[in-house]
């Protein structure tokens, strides 16, 4: 659909805000001055991964996904815009500054509030109207131990077995282990496992006799051009999801049936393994644009995928979104990623950028208690991470879920005592009120 105009606010040029919600997981989010330009994707392959693939930002000024509001900075109410029915669709919102008038515009329909109060207010607003969509309250989180940001893609059993007598050795609190990416055949192969995993049950099994949970992480609607599913089924997939894994990926048609009954195998498979913690990453591949089975939206395709998966896997799984697309999965995950990979090797400690994921932790905050427990990454405190004091009190102050990636028995004193501590005291799904104060001038990437 084109942009049509939905407001034009005149504001203090000098004191106005906006603040700018991303798509997914992964898109940036955060609050800018309003004479300021918000971050635009640097490569090619991070509008498919990071924003909204359908509808590239315009050169200049704003584009928030589903949800765009303005402090006018001269006394006037804060205004909220927002979609309609995010369960049917979600529009990309624009605003551009002119003098002293903002002109807001969208591409489908929209819903305009005028809140009392500051932004954070008018956010937390926002969140106690669309938390509505849950049909359940939501549940405290597990303490999760996750093996991605120790082993990464060359995780073993026994790096879990060696874990698991950890925590026993040094009284941590960890209820639910979590294989990350590594365990299976191919990105899009969950009937398989690796090499490395001959047999997920025993595995599963050594979890649960420990009196812990056995949790797995599954890309669930995204397949890469190595997977037998892609080279058997090439009728089930969608579109250009970007590349990974030193391959193509594809999203899934979620409205097909063949991929709508395998996708109900993998995981009533899992499930029956005794998984119930599940991590489903890159999920923005079940929204990409395309020409479906079903003439639905891909917002509503979308959704259809993840009551799928919940539907597989009974209500008393705990389900984590990450790389989602946030607004269309209020009401259908438990908790939720809401910031991009913090620990990344490359580039984390080069002194000069600000922690990545930061921001956009920050600026999701009011999310936590009202669409669902915030998670804000793993807890990485190895004495090799430069910056896991800071990164620390980030996951202490906004983290819901509380997860620990490092390997035990690297950590030091301060490394197994910050763990311990972190992983004892998990909040409970109470909402945050307040948006910190963290309004650059600059683009944020």
């Amino acid at each position: 659909m084109p942009f049509t105009a939905v407001d034009e606010v005149v504001v203090d040029p000098g004191h106005a805000r906006v603040y700018e919600h991303g798509w997914q997981s992964w898109s940036p989010t955060t609050t800018y001055a309003a004479t300021a330009t918000s971050a635009r994707p640097e490569r090619g392959w991070q509008q498919v991964m990071r924003f909204r693939p359908e509808t590239p930002a315009p050169e200049a000024g704003f584009q928030a996904e589903g949800l765009l509001v303005v402090d006018p900075g001269n006394g006037e109410a804060v205004r909220v815009y927002s979609a309609a029915d995010p369960e049917v669709d979600v529009p990309s919102l624009r605003a551009r500054l002119a003098g002293d008038h903002l002109a807001v515009s969208a591409n489908g329909p929209v819903r305009s509030v005028e809140a009392a109060g500051d932004m954070g207010a008018a956010l937390a607003g926002y969140g106690d109207r669309a938390s509505a969509a849950r049909a359940q309250p939501l549940r405290p989180a597990p303490t999760v131990w996750c093996t991605w940001y120790q082993y990464f893609l060359d995780v073993t059993p026994d790096d879990v077995i060696e874990n698991l007598r950890a925590f026993d050795e040094h009284d941590l609190p960890v209820e639910v282990v979590q294989i990350d990416d590594g365990w299976q055949a191919g990105i899009g192969d969950w009937l398989e496992p690796s090499d490395r995993f001959d047999s997920l049950a025993d595995l599963a099994a050594r979890i649960r006799d420990t009196g812990r949970r056995p949790g797995i992480w599954v890309a669930p609607f995204l397949a890469g051009d190595r997977s037998e599913l892609a080279r058997k089924n090439p009728e089930w997939l969608l579109g250009d999801a970007g590349a990974n894994w030193e391959q193509q990926l594809f999203g899934l048609d979620l409205t097909h049936p063949g991929v709508r009954d395998y996708l109900a195998t993998a995981f009533g498979r899992l499930r029956g393994l005794g998984f119930d913690y599940f991590k489903l990453d890159f999920v923005y591949a079940g929204a990409l644009p395309g020409r479906r089975h079903e003439d639905v939206s891909p917002v509503t395709a979308y959704r259809s995928g993840l009551e799928l998966v919940r539907e597989a896997v009974g209500e008393q799984s705990y389900l984590l979104g990450c790389g989602a697309p946030m607004l269309p999965s209020v009401g259908l995950v438990d908790a939720m990623r809401v910031s991009p990979d913090t620990y990344n090797p490359t580039d984390i400690d080069d002194g000069e950028n600000p922690l990545r994921g930061r921001l956009c932790i920050e600026s999701r905050a009011w999310q936590h208690g009202r669409l669902w427990v915030n998670d804000a990454d793993c807890l990485i405190v190895r004495p090799a991470f430069e910056r896991r004091a800071e990164w620390a009190g980030l996951v202490e102050r906004y983290g819901g879920l509380r997860s620990s990636s490092d390997r035990i028995a690297d950590l030091d004193d301060w490394g197994l005592g910050t763990t311990r501590r972190i992983l004892s005291t998990t909040p409970p799904p109470v909402p945050f009120d307040a948006l910190p104060d963290n309004l650059p001038d600059t683009p944020v990437r």
